[in-house]
């Protein structure tokens, strides 16, 4: 099936003016670069690069089986070589520490140490400017707002721009529900109401198609 590519680009004046859609598009590059910014204040603030920061964070809320460089490569969508050169960095800084596994001498399950964490905690509140408006939002539409976000990023990762999710929508265990409710899951056998549906689930199961 052919993709629908738009002639004109988005960031044309006349032609986002005149369609809402490329005034939507044009809008989450803003909120894009607000992300930047911020992250960008905190790398700063710390001596560290943006990358380093978000490596920091993932591995303060995420498992040991996450907590590997091939995991993190995916997640982050960049080579083996750069996140150990990131990894390589953070041990330098005193950052994080590995733990090598008995099977295989060249895996490490990677561990923040006492400081590593103290930083992780600070710098993973660099969303609060963006939190702000959005807690302002009306219950329905954050409901709304969240099913549009999970429909995109759902198409991004389909499409091959963006890797690793673990989000319902593509989870094994997801399914529509028979009910009134639309979003049902198999692993807690109940549905899901619309402000249930993670973007990051701990049991999440990648469907192979």
């Amino acid at each position: 099936m052919k993709k629908n590519i738009a002639a004109t680009s988005d960031f044309e004046l006349n032609h986002q003016n005149l369609h809402i859609e490329s005034r939507i598009v044009a809008s989450l590059e803003r909120i894009a670069q607000a992300f930047r910014v911020l992250l960008w204040q905190q790398s700063k603030e710390h001596s560290l690069s943006p990358i380093q920061i978000q490596v920091l964070i993932f591995l303060l809320y995420h498992s040991a089986d996450k907590r590997k460089v091939s995991y993190l490569a995916n997640e982050f969508n960049m080579t083996k070589a750069t996140i150990s050169d990131t990894v390589k960095t953070l041990e330098e800084k005193a950052l994080i520490s590995k733990e090598y596994e008995q099977h295989d001498s060249r895996s490490y399950i990677i561990h923040l140490t006492k400081e590593g964490k103290t930083i992780a905690k600070q710098t993973a509140l660099f969303t609060n400017e963006i939190r702000t408006p959005i807690d302002k939002l009306h219950q329905g539409d954050k409901e709304n707002f969240l099913l549009s976000l999970l429909d995109i990023i759902r198409h991004l990762n389909q499409s091959g721009i963006i890797t690793v999710q673990r989000m319902c929508m593509n989870c094994t265990y997801y399914a529509p529900s028979k009910s009134t409710q639309k979003h049902f899951c198999n692993l807690l056998n109940q549905p899901l109401k619309v402000d249930e549906l993670r973007i990051d689930c701990t049991e999440h199961q990648l469907i192979h198609e």
